[in-house]
Order: C-alpha cells, then structure tokens, then sequence
C-alpha cells in the first residue's frame, strides 16, 4: 500500500488536571492506505505539540515535517516502516518532537500492515508463538498510608497479583514519609504480591536522596525501584544499582530513542528497561531493545498508562519472550482511554493477560465512543489553513 493520509485525532477528557495520569487526553493516529487498508496507532505525547511536528514548515534540510518523510511512501513489509523511520531520522533531525509525533504514526503503520497481511503484529516481528504475562496493577500512591493501604487491598481482590505504586508525594518529603506508604502498600498486597515503586525521576540525579528510600523498599522486599532519576543519568543509576542490592533499578520510560534505552542497559545498571512504544519510536524500536536486553540479561517490561490500544502496541515487543512476564497494565486510566476502542484486553481467571491474537493490533478504534471528546483543531499559518481535525470516515483514494 501506499500511505495517501495521516490523520491526527485529538481527544481529552472535559477536565484535564495536574494529576500525573496520561490517560486524560490521547491523540489518535489513522493511516489510511492507497488499498483501503486503515492502522491506528497512539502518541505518547502533548497531541498539539505532535501535531504541529507532523506539519510544520520546514526549517532547513534535517528539520523538515515528520509528513515530508510519511506521505506517498509505500508499505509492503517490516523492512518499510524502517526504512520510513530512517528518514523521519534523518529529515527531522533537529526537530525534537518528531519521535514522538512518529511513534504513533509507526504503530498504525504495523496495524494497517498486520491487517493487510491478515497477521498479528508479534508474529511480523519474528515470534512464532506468545506468551502469557503477569500484569501490574499501575496506580498513583495514596494521598495516605491509609489510602495506599486500601489501594492495595483493593487491587488483590480484583484479582492482581503485582501492584505498583508511585508519584503523589513519594520522595517530595521525608524519607520516613516514604517509608510509611511503602510498608502500607506491602501489608495491603499481602506477602505473596510482587510490590513496584514508582519515583517518577523526582531525585534528578541524587544518589543519596534514592538510597535513603533502600531500607525501606527491601524492608517490604520491592521488586523495583522505578525511575529515581532523569532518564540520561547513566552513572546515577548505576551507583545506585551497586547499592540497591535485591531491589532491582528500572527504568527507560523517558528514552526516545532505542540508544537511549540501551545506554541505561549497557551504563545504567538497570535491571529492568521499560520501554513505551508510543515513545521510543514505535514498535520496530521496542523490539530492538527487547532483543538488546535479552543479550544482556536484563528484564524487558512495557510502559503504558492509557488506553488499550496502546497497551496492545506496547506488548508486541515482547510478546513472544517467556522468560519476560511482568506486563504493566493501565487499571484506573480515565474514561476516555476506555472508551476509544471496541475490546479491552482483561485478566484471565489465573491474573494474566494475553496479547491479541488478530491481525495488527487486535484491537478496533471505537469513533463513535471517541466523538464526545474530540477537540476540534485547525492551524493557520498566514491564514491559509494548514491543519484540520479530520472527519471520522476515513478518505481513501478513488481508482479509476
């Protein structure tokens, strides 16, 4: 197929506040082939800031529009969608916003792909078969030990098996404060429920502020310490692996870039890279680190906290990796995350999940459902119109 249009919905909730849940807007990505064939996909991202990546006048010769390098390219196999990523790469250089303004476009490139070729994504990713995963509740800590505390109970009796917790107030105070919640999340959870912690880079690159928290997360035996520093601090992270002991480091959420997510595997000492596809690029990057830390002997987990369109996109990676089970899973995103598709992926009767296994993502956009909030968006640039929000019928070429 040939990519004739990109189509950006952009859609959030009536009130969007300061809590630290992406799941309160999402911009959408429709790509629709020369055949009819359409893919979605989702940006992990601020959706007018990506949109306006997609779009912008060219500023030199590597700081063109993510458009420049998408519209009229043909797709006919994986070797497409990275032979595509090579030249967003490459002519969007120097625009910062563009791998995230990609990421959403590569993702409905592997779905109208899988649904054209009547293939689930993970197998054209080389998989043969797939993997059950072991799903983590993802969720903010408590405004309260006590609410913490419920949280977690709340979370076992819905049937999860892991929890993680983080962001509120986790490592804006005391250490003692932290400490309280975590020993709350652990005694809600019950001894034999995985416990993950979630600092959301709140230290910078502060070794000593992480390691105050140590005694704590191994006092309630935490799996993981997440994300204590900014992404590209490599050497905070690993000197606060050598001192973590059984508590793993993980990380790589923020990467966008497959490098980036590498770096911390190969100088970061993480134990575990979190990889967001909706960020890194897409999926073609996500598998690359998956294959990365497979080499190294470090755990792959996906990154998602908003729809399950997302969650499917940021499964495939890793889908087909037994050895690599923990899975986040979006448990309290907003309604709007719910709403825009037709299925939702669930917990089985043992607390697993299990990808898709239909072609592309396996899992249909709901416009209708999405339509009550959509944000209508139109840019000008010396009053010409340059961007519209598209209607929900896709338009595809008419042959003659």
């Amino acid at each position: 197929m040939q990519i004739d249009s990109v189509d950006f919905f952009y859609a959030a909730m009536p009130e969007v506040t300061l809590e630290a849940d992406g799941s309160q807007d999402a911009l959408l990505v429709r790509v629709v082939g020369s055949d009819g064939t359409v893919g979605w996909g989702e940006c992990e991202a601020s959706p007018l800031t990506s949109i306006a990546a997609f779009i912008t006048p060219r500023s030199h010769g590597v700081c063109q529009p993510v458009a420049a390098s998408v519209l009229g390219q043909r797709v006919t196999s994986p070797a497409d969608i990275t032979r595509i990523a090579r030249l967003v790469e490459r002519n969007s250089m120097d625009l910062l916003q563009a791998a995230h303004t990609w990421s959403g476009i590569e993702i409905a490139l592997w779905d109208a792909l899988g649904r054209s070729l009547e293939e689930p994504i993970w197998r054209l990713l080389g998989y043969d078969r797939t993997h059950a995963k072991l799903p983590y509740a993802s969720m903010l800590m408590g405004d309260t030990p006590a609410d913490t505390l419920e949280r977690a109970r709340a979370a076992r009796e819905r049937g999860f098996r892991a929890v993680k917790f983080g962001w509120g107030a986790y490592g804006t105070g005391a250490a003692d404060d932290d400490a309280d919640h975590v020993a709350a999340a652990r005694e809600g959870l019950g001894d034999d429920a995985e416990l993950l912690i979630d600092a959301g880079q709140i230290w910078g690159d502060d070794v000593s502020a992480a390691a105050a928290r140590l005694d704590a997360l191994r006092s309630a035996r935490a799996t993981w310490l997440e994300e204590p520093f900014l992404p590209h601090a490599y050497v905070a992270h690993a000197r606060l692996a050598e001192l973590a002991g059984p508590v793993g480091i993980a990380g790589g959420e923020g990467a966008h870039t497959a490098h980036m997510a590498m770096n911390l595997i190969d100088y970061g000492g993480v134990r575990f890279i979190q990889v967001d596809s909706a960020r890194i690029g897409g999926i073609g990057p996500s598998k690359v680190v998956a294959d990365h830390a497979v080499a190294r002997g470090v755990t792959y987990v996906n990154h998602t906290f908003t729809s399950h369109l997302a969650l499917s996109a940021s499964m495939q990676a890793f889908a087909g990796l037994a050895d690599h089970r923990i899975c986040e899973y979006p448990v309290e995103p907003k309604q709007l995350a719910l709403d825009l598709s037709h299925q939702t992926i669930t917990l089985d009767d043992d607390g697993l999940i299990h990808v898709p296994d239909a072609p592309g993502l396996g899992i249909d956009v709901d416009l209708a459902a999405l339509e009550p909030y959509l944000r209508d968006v139109e840019i000008r640039i010396d009053g010409a119109l340059t961007f519209a929000s598209p209607e929900p019928r896709p338009r595809v070429r008419e042959t003659v």
